[in-house]
């Protein structure tokens, strides 16, 4: 017997919809929500081989025919750019010395706001490439993935700034600071999935292969992580409003 690359939840959503096309067929959803294409076109789980097959033709390669020094090449080539890349955060931060040093706050949260951007962005980013590694992300679906990831990217960046103040109040962070924190964490989480969602489609346009994406949102959100941070601890901790608004709320006891 035969079974299809889905996941638990995948089966809830089928009995959800009756599980058929309009054609009568079954009609099967990933985990991205987004219907998978034709049998033959789709890799396969044989149990009595134990092992993935395409269509039953053959088995689904591992990798693509590539020689150990073309892989090489490829990915190493990648890594050295993005870590020469990855030097602009370091720019960022020594433009902003004085900021930090006023706040050195900042500086201990740095590590938590850029961390969370990454994994945010990588998460969405693996989401997509396995999307279009099975087939079921393609031109016809992009539109609602899409959606779906900017909806995400709302939610979970709200969940991930309550976190964030959470644990800012928990360590006694001065209000003043834990704003800023907060808000910083809500706009990188933000960025990062939407940017996670669309950059392994537009390496694929591009002619790159998909799975760098991955690392490149790492190294990207490095470099927008500190400028968002660094953006919004000097609007508001040393801004004319925000100095204002951290008044205000002083007055109001919180």
């Amino acid at each position: 017997s035969e079974r299809r690359y889905t996941e638990p939840w995948d089966d809830d959503d089928n009995d959800d919809d009756g599980g058929t096309s309009e054609g009568g067929g079954e009609d099967y959803e990933d985990e991205l929500g987004l219907a998978e294409l034709p049998e033959d076109e789709v890799c396969e789980y044989d149990d009595e081989t134990d092992k993935w097959t395409a269509g039953g033709v053959g088995e689904c390669p591992v990798e693509p025919a590539l020689t150990f020094v073309d892989a090489l090449k490829s990915r190493a080539n990648w890594l050295v750019g993005l870590l020469a890349l990855q030097s602009c955060s370091g720019f960022i931060l020594s433009r902003n010395e004085l900021l930090l040093q006023d706040h050195p706050v900042i500086v201990y949260f740095l590590t938590m706001l850029v961390g969370a951007g990454g994994n945010a962005g990588n998460q969405a980013s693996v989401r997509v490439i396995r999307g279009l590694a099975l087939g079921t992300l393609n031109p016809r679906t992009q539109g609602r993935f899409l959606n779906r990831e900017f909806r995400m990217a709302v939610a979970l960046s709200g969940i991930l700034s309550a976190a964030g103040f959470v644990r800012a109040v928990v360590f006694g962070t001065p209000l003043p600071e834990t704003l800023a924190v907060t808000l910083a964490l809500s706009m990188i989480v933000f960025s990062s999935i939407c940017l996670g969602a669309v950059l392994p489609l537009v390496l694929q346009r591009a002619g790159v292969d998909p799975a760098h994406s991955s690392t490149t949102i790492q190294v990207i959100m490095d470099i927008l992580g500190v400028v968002l941070t660094v953006f919004v601890s000097t609007m508001v901790l040393d801004s004319g409003w925000g100095k204002t608004l951290i008044k205000v709320l002083g007055h109001m006891g919180l």
